[in-house]
């Protein structure tokens, strides 16, 4: 018997979520650079990017709330915090955005602003959607922020990625898919784990191929409002065929030209700030800008027991 062992730690879950990924039901064309049947590795010759913008956000919840209306019907929600940031990379990191909200949601309900002695919790809209619409809506929320922190620092001269002679633009990273940040100029979605697969056997079988550095050709998923998308793999142990292989994300305003242009100053560039497992649990996928960005900014969301006394309190008060 031959058996591998997964380097991402797994209190956060597979990498690759389950032994056959499910097939995606958006449409998808693997025809957008190369001809199916001609499909291989390519090897960038691009320079790497000398300046690249990491964009995160994290999100917790801080305490299950009940919420009763004049009607004294009972909702039950949450008070969450959530924050933004912008790491900056050119040499060196430095921080140079970041946000945090405190808001209740809940669903079904109309709620008031929660004022504690450590932050005020404001009312979040929850729309009335299938699944978990209080989850759904968080995590829309902190979509929100990290493109308004995005917008902001493309803007702000102390933060815009320009090359170190400042003749070009750099990367902007967003980590996650693109989803509703593809509207950010040169946005490039960095998506970790694997939950659906986008591509036929033959092509799959070149993403898993790969070797560190190289990429696959451009595929296009979705019909209108598409968006191009690639696999590159990090370097580092490849302890089984998805080891370190990462899909990444573009807008589909770009013509073929510029998005294979991008890809590969994406595929040179990455490699570089991959992390390894003894300083990681999610090497190599959790590069290192994007884990320092995470940490710095659940620092900021405040400790998690001192939110939950100063909302318990709030209650008692009420």
């Amino acid at each position: 018997m031959r058996f591998a062992v997964e380097t991402w730690a797994p209190d956060y879950g597979p990498s690759v979520d389950g032994a056959t990924l499910a097939e995606s039901d958006a449409e998808v064309d693997v025809s957008v650079e190369r001809d199916p049947g001609r499909w291989s590795a390519i090897a960038p010759v691009a320079a790497p990017a000398g300046c690249v913008l990491f964009v995160d956000g994290v999100q917790r919840i801080d305490a299950w709330v009940w919420i009763t209306g004049d009607d004294g019907v009972a909702h039950q929600g949450v008070c969450a915090s959530w924050a933004a940031g912008v790491m900056r990379c050119d040499g060196r990191a430095r921080l140079v955005a970041a946000e945090v909200r405190r808001g209740v949601l809940c669903a079904g309900a109309s709620v008031d602003a929660i004022a504690t002695r450590h932050g005020d919790y404001r009312p979040c809209p929850v729309p009335g959607t299938a699944g978990d619409p209080v989850s759904q809506a968080l995590g829309r929320a902190r979509g929100d922020l990290e493109g308004r922190v995005a917008v902001a620092t493309r803007s702000h001269p102390g933060g815009a990625a320009t090359e170190v002679d400042g003749s070009a633009p750099g990367l902007l990273v967003v980590d996650g898919p693109l989803g509703d940040r593809r509207h950010l100029p040169g946005a490039v979605g960095y998506v970790k784990t694997h939950h659906v697969a986008y591509l036929p056997a033959v092509q799959e079988r070149v993403a898993t191929g790969l070797r560190a550095g190289e990429r696959t050709p451009l595929f296009a998923i979705g019909d209108r409002r598409f968006r191009y998308s690639w696999y590159l793999r990090l370097p580092g142990a490849a302890t089984h065929p998805w080891s370190g292989v990462v899909r990444c994300e573009a807008s589909g305003d770009l013509s073929r030209a510029e998005a294979a242009a991008l890809a590969d100053r994406v595929t040179a560039t990455l490699p570089r700030f991959a992390s390894q497992p003894h300083n990681d649990p999610r090497a190599p996928q959790n590069l290192h800008p994007i884990a320092g960005l995470e940490r710095e900014l659940r620092r900021r969301l405040g400790d998690a027991a001192l939110m939950e006394r100063a909302l318990r309190r709030a209650a008692a008060a009420a």
